[in-house]
């Protein structure tokens, strides 16, 4: 999140770039970054596939779009815009969007965790719980971008630099904080369900 920032203000303050020309620079450090977790991984996943899509879509926009840094900056916001719009949309599929990101998370990715992870879609508070997650990413990325979109017309460039990747990791450390503590306390209610039931059919044997 700094890295963009302190390339911006040299850029801007020390060498004479352009507001445009600084900002879509100091944008490659995300592209550097998804790159060496690729490299590191030697493994593209879920994570890796949404990431260098929306990439490139950046790459397009920043490219073909009008050149202002004010441009720039909208396009940040449409990008997360369009992630939560993809969040959305993946509702209407068979399996949401959170469904693929937890099994990364909760898996080690062997064949034998992965099958575990898909068999819990046959429970009907573990769909509910995807769903729901998928829901919250969404409507919250929406809402993010838009209101992202405003400031950026509404801020001097400058102070958006560093509003900007402020909105974007705040909104992503606070989503993360909730999916954790919404996923353990469904873990939770799912066990004890599980545990009432298994009692009822103990009692209804003996």
């Amino acid at each position: 999140m700094i890295a963009p920032i302190i390339t911006y203000n040299l850029l801007t303050k020390d060498h004479g770039w352009s507001e445009f020309s600084a900002l879509l620079l100091s944008s490659a450090w995300a592209v550097l970054d998804s790159a060496i977790s690729v490299a590191w991984r030697r493994k593209v996943d879920e994570f890796a596939v949404v990431t260098m899509v929306f990439l490139v879509i950046t790459a397009v926009v920043s490219l073909v779009g009008a050149h202002s840094a004010r441009a720039l900056l909208v396009k940040d916001s449409g990008v997360t815009g369009l992630f939560g719009l993809l969040c959305l949309a993946t509702l209407l599929a068979p399996r949401p969007l959170m469904f693929y990101f937890g099994r990364k998370f909760a898996t080690d990715g062997t064949p034998a965790s992965t099958a575990w992870w898909n068999g819990l879609w046959q429970y009907e508070g573990f769909r509910t719980t995807m769903n729901r997650m998928t829901l919250v990413w969404g409507l919250t990325y929406v809402a993010e971008a838009l209101v992202r979109l405003a400031l950026a017309y509404m801020l001097p460039t400058k102070t958006m630099v560093v509003v900007s990747p402020i909105m974007i990791y705040g909104v992503l450390a606070a989503l993360g904080v909730w999916t954790a503590m919404y996923g353990k306390r469904s873990q939770a209610e799912g066990e004890r369900r599980a545990a009432e039931d298994a009692a009822r059919a103990a009692a209804a044997a003996s």
